[in-house]
Formats: C-alpha cells, structure tokens, sequence
C-alpha cells in the first residue's frame, strides 16, 4: 500500500461510489462535502453515456451533492474530446441518446447519416438494424469505430440488461474491426482531465468501486488508486489482485483529509 497523502484531483465514480441507484452513499456525500470546504472540487467520472452533464447534476443535488457541470465527465463527454483532440473536423455517425448527442454538440462536432469519418456508439434503447447496419457500412467504408464503453450488461429492476458492450461487439463482429473504448477501464477520461486541468499524476487520485473498470483505469494510466467497500468488489478479493489498489478502504468516511 502507498503512504495515504493529499491530492488535488480526486476522480470519483458516481455508482457504487457516490450514489447506488436511488440512494447517496453517505459518507461519500459527508467526504464530498469535506473535500469542498477544503476548496478542493473533485471530478465526477462515470461509464454512463445516456445522461447529460445537467442530468447528472440534478441527480447529486437531490442527494445534497454539489457538482459542477465542468467537473463531470462521462463516457460521452470524453469521448467528443476524444474526437476533437486526435480527429478533428471529422463527421460523426451516432447510435446513442441524449448524453452524447449535447456531448458532440457541445465539442461543435458535426453528426451525418452517411459517409462519416467516425462511428461513435453508446447506449441506446431504442436500437434498430438500420442504425447497425448503417454503422457496419460506415465503418467498412473506411470510418474510424470508436464506441463509449465495452460493458456487457449493466442492472435494472427487471435484471441484467445487454450494454453498449453487447451491441459493439456485433458491429465489430460484423466488420472484423476492434473499436477504440472510451470509458474505464480505459484511461481517456482521466487524461482528458489531465490535458485539460494540467495535473500532474501524482497529485491525481482515482476512487471508486469496481476494480475491473474504475480501479482499472487508475492503474492504466499510472495514478493512485482508493478502492472503496461499497459497490461491486470486494475488498478481501481487491486486496489479493496482482495489482492491488493504492488504498482499501470501507468507505469514504476513512479517508482523512
């Protein structure tokens, strides 16, 4: 384990960190608000590209989280400064829904039904064959596949239901050509907030749940990592990874600032 210090860039997860469904994770909420009497406002980062930068925020709110907008950054989010950054001026075919569409809009990224330069895919429930049909022509054509996240499944009240994963993994499957992920385990989302902010890796900390996906990503890009013992993982199994976390703690009412 490293020596627990300070940092000036906390990245938190939003499920199974911050909140799990419907409910805030207390101490996350009770840490949240240390971290902001500190003057220190940390950074949002969540998989999830169907929700908007205000969606996301309305929801902390309601359970008494302050978040700025700009400090939030989903899967959507990243992946149109993805775009921007190593792409630019190319033209976009979408399967998604609202998070990433304001995503593009936001970045003044340009969406087209055909000869697109990018194939950008995230979740979205209301799925057809045309729109992956269309995204296997496109991407046979020549377009760069890029896709917000490779979960498989993810949970709702009815059970696990199939991810943007699943649908990406057909029109790979299709085109015999990989996607570029944007979400964790992946480190795009903490380098775009590297890029942006001009932290330095040492004074950034990633903390959230799951060790496959948010653990993950810290490990990846070469940060500190805080596993916490309130969503996915287990800490006894965390802790016996090749791999280990920075820090394992119960939860977020443990960390001293």
């Amino acid at each position: 384990m490293a020596t627990r210090k300070e940092y000036r860039a906390y990245c938190l997860d939003l499920d199974g960190t911050v909140y799990r469904g419907t409910e805030a994770v207390e101490e996350a909420a009770e840490f949240i608000g240390r971290l902001q009497k500190k003057g220190i406002d940390p950074f949002f980062i969540t998989n999830n590209a169907s929700m908007t930068q205000q969606q996301l925020q309305e929801k902390m709110a309601g359970f008494g989280i302050t978040a700025k907008r700009e400090r939030i950054m989903s899967s959507a989010i990243a992946a149109a400064k993805y775009i921007n950054r190593w792409y630019p001026g190319r033209t976009v075919y979408m399967i998604g829904s609202d998070g990433l569409d304001q995503a593009l809009h936001q970045e003044g990224l340009k969406r087209v039904e055909k000869e697109a330069g990018i194939v950008l895919m995230g979740i979205d429930r209301n799925i057809t064959y045309d729109k992956l049909a269309t995204a296997c022509l496109e991407i046979r054509k020549g377009a760069v596949f890029l896709s917000t996240n490779q979960d498989l499944a993810f949970p709702s009240e009815k059970g696990f239901l199939p991810g943007n994963g699943a649908f990406t993994t057909l029109v790979s499957a299709s085109t015999d050509v990989d996607p570029v992920y944007i979400g964790k385990p992946e480190i795009h989302m903490l380098e775009a907030i590297q890029h942006e902010s001009g932290f330095q890796k040492s004074e950034m900390v990633m903390i959230g749940d799951n060790y496959d996906t948010d653990i993950q990503a810290g490990i990846r890009f070469g940060i500190d990592t805080i596993h916490v013992n309130t969503g996915v993982s287990r800490m006894e199994t965390v802790l016996e990874k090749e791999h280990p976390p920075s820090f394992a703690i119960e939860n977020l009412g443990f960390w001293e600032l």
